[in-house]
């Protein structure tokens, strides 16, 4: 495909993936959410698409190739720009680069390691720390499996630092989107910018308040 061939081709295949995924966060956080109701909420969250069966488990290779699109291309380019990108120029340009912009390359692949961590607890079920049963309904106790895990300091602390590097690659990662499709100037590129900022704290607080509220005793069976 031609798109493949150029830079800026690749470049819209990060943009477009990178939001897919984003609006994939978004969905998963609504569900998340439900623990706040109790065991009945996330259990019957978690009954519900256990009974769309394979459609699940293609939806998560569909997520999972986007992140391969995202994460090789997004490695490629950003080797060819190190390659392509002056001495002087990069030290001239310096002073408009983030803590973010400078890192997306780490925060992706920290985010990469986080995702493959979090499947194999809480979908795959196989560390340490899983306690596995069932509700008085018959159905999966995801409620007493979180709340177990995440009663354990490190496990919370990984999760609320693992929603920090989050943080720090939607800051600007949600920008570059808008400045690779061509859809902001210098007029909307505070707005964005600030736009960025905001959905990334909203993902930060709304993912961390789930480990921390449970670590702290305000969410318990």
């Amino acid at each position: 495909m031609q798109i493949l061939t150029t830079s800026i081709g690749r470049k819209i295949l990060m943009a477009i993936t990178g939001q897919l995924m984003v609006l994939f966060v978004v969905v998963h956080l609504l569900g998340n959410s439900s623990i706040f109701v109790g065991a009945d909420g996330i259990n019957a969250y978690a009954k519900h698409l256990h009974d769309l069966g394979p459609l699940v488990w293609i939806f998560r290779l569909v997520m999972l190739s986007f992140i391969a699109i995202h994460g090789i291309y997004g490695i490629q380019l950003t080797l060819e720009n190190n390659a392509a990108t002056p001495q002087a120029y990069a030290v001239k340009n310096l002073s408009k680069a983030t803590l973010s912009s400078n890192n997306m390359i780490w925060t992706g692949l920290l985010i990469l390691l986080f995702i493959v961590y979090h499947l194999l607890q809480f979908t795959v079920r196989v560390t340490p720390d899983i306690v596995q049963g069932v509700d008085a309904l018959g159905r999966y106790d995801v409620f007493n499996m979180v709340v177990t895990s995440f009663k354990n300091g490190g496990i919370a602390a990984l999760y609320v630092a693992a929603m920090i590097v989050l943080f720090l690659h939607l800051n600007h990662g949600i920008q570059s989107f808008f400045q690779t499709m061509g859809w902001n100037n210098d007029k909307t590129l505070p707005v964005i910018s600030k736009l960025g900022k905001v959905v990334a704290v909203v993902f930060l607080i709304g993912y961390s308040s789930i480990p921390v509220f449970i670590l702290t005793g305000i969410l318990s069976k």
